[in-house]
């Protein structure tokens, strides 16, 4: 019996693509259905990252090219290091605006971090006008 790995291959990538789109398109329903700012920033970035991964896999096992397998490698990187940046500045937008109730958080260092920087820049802005 002789097993065509080129098939093999394709069928993975097939199957690892086609579940990939489908989680990112569950992401998707997430970020618009959930009820609050904190399981959209989760919807917005796991199962969205693990979706373009899984992608990713089935384009490089389908392609099984050396050049398209660095440029699917340069995509993952780059997703990896924008994606939890991106769900901390949302969240962090979000505090700021009110979206978020400071009641709903156990350990608030946020406030206490704003209220001193906003008393160093009155400080300074103080030392300045003299």
């Amino acid at each position: 019996m002789n097993i065509d790995w080129g098939l093999v291959s394709d069928i993975a990538g097939s199957v690892c693509f086609a579940a990939g789109a489908l989680l990112a398109f569950f992401a998707a329903i997430g970020v618009l259905r959930f009820p609050d700012i904190f399981a959209r920033m989760h919807a917005a970035t796991k199962p969205q990252v693990l979706g373009l991964f899984l992608v990713l896999v089935g384009i490089a096992l389908i392609l099984r090219d050396g050049a398209a397998q660095w440029v699917v490698l340069l995509v993952a990187v780059g997703q990896m290091l924008t994606a939890p940046v991106a769900a901390h500045m949302i969240g962090r937008a979000s505090y700021r605006t009110g979206v978020v109730h400071k009641s709903e958080f156990v350990v608030d260092e946020l406030t206490r971090d704003i209220q001193a920087a906003e008393s160093e820049a009155a400080r300074r802005h103080g030392h300045e006008a003299e």
